[in-house]
């Protein structure tokens, strides 16, 4: 009856939480692209870190950003990061709120996703066409690229192209993540999370909210590739150190499961 209970506030706390500027923004999207995109900066900026608030309340699940490696960030870099859940987006902008990040992300994501869809768009988000010829994905993304670079914004792209369903961390393609760092040869930022494949359905979401966490860490920071073979070499490493703090991270928890 208590779970059932704290499910039913924190399922209302969010739909409170994220029901108006949604609807707001669906109205104001086609009128206005200024006020839209104030509206979806407000929601990048407030409502990810609410979402997490409610979540901590009402079901003690645990928002876990490792800021140790932030002193050594540069002013400006590319993301890369396994991929769990649709929440990595607001994990992300909850990480880093102080930042300008622009995700790449597949172009169903801009359409009937309620909150996100609009702030997607109006932020000009790279927003990759799932079907069509590759030669436009990549064109979508040299236009990223150039945009991010001119703008001072941090793009945030996942290697593996889908979520994880287990957890485990799928293969890294090459193809995206080299030609955003042809168009914006920027350093980059390996971040690790986790957490958030437990959480990624509706089925699961209530389920495993109860005492969960999801946690998030910068574990690389790397120059800038300079050509391909430094590309793929690049998504190898960090690929090799996500995986690795991925390990020490349930390595921990095994741990605390046998002194239990």
């Amino acid at each position: 009856m208590l779970n059932f209970l704290s499910n039913f506030i924190t399922l209302s706390c969010e739909l409170l939480l994220v029901t108006p500027p949604a609807i707001l923004n669906i109205f104001l999207y086609p009128v206005s692209k200024k006020l839209s995109l104030r509206l979806s900066h407000y929601i990048r900026m407030e409502c990810a870190r609410k979402l997490f608030a409610i979540f901590k309340t009402y079901k003690n699940f645990n928002f876990l950003g490792y800021y140790d490696n932030f002193d050594k960030l540069p002013k400006q870099f590319i993301v890369i990061s396994n991929h769990q859940s649709l929440l990595d987006i607001a994990l992300y902008m909850n990480f880093f709120r102080k930042a300008e990040i622009r995700f790449v992300a597949k172009d169903n994501l801009a359409r009937h996703v309620p909150l996100v869809s609009e702030m997607l768009r109006v932020e000009e988000h790279c927003m990759i066409p799932r079907r069509g010829k590759p030669s436009v994905a990549m064109q979508t993304i040299d236009k990223f690229g150039k945009r991010v670079m001119e703008r001072g914004q941090i793009p945030v792209i996942f290697p593996e192209g889908t979520r994880s369903k287990d957890g485990q961390l799928g293969t890294f393609y090459t193809a995206g993540f080299r030609r955003l760092s042809e168009s914006a040869p920027l350093p980059v930022a390996v971040c690790a999370l986790d957490g958030g494949y437990r959480i990624n359905n509706l089925t699961t979401i209530f389920q495993n909210l109860h005492n969960g966490y999801y946690r998030v860490k910068v574990v690389g920071i790397l120059p800038a590739p300079q050509n391909k073979e430094e590309q793929v070499a690049l998504l190898e490493k960090g690929k090799e150190l996500i995986q690795a703090q991925l390990d020490d991270w349930r390595k921990g928890e095994v741990a605390e499961q046998v002194d239990a």
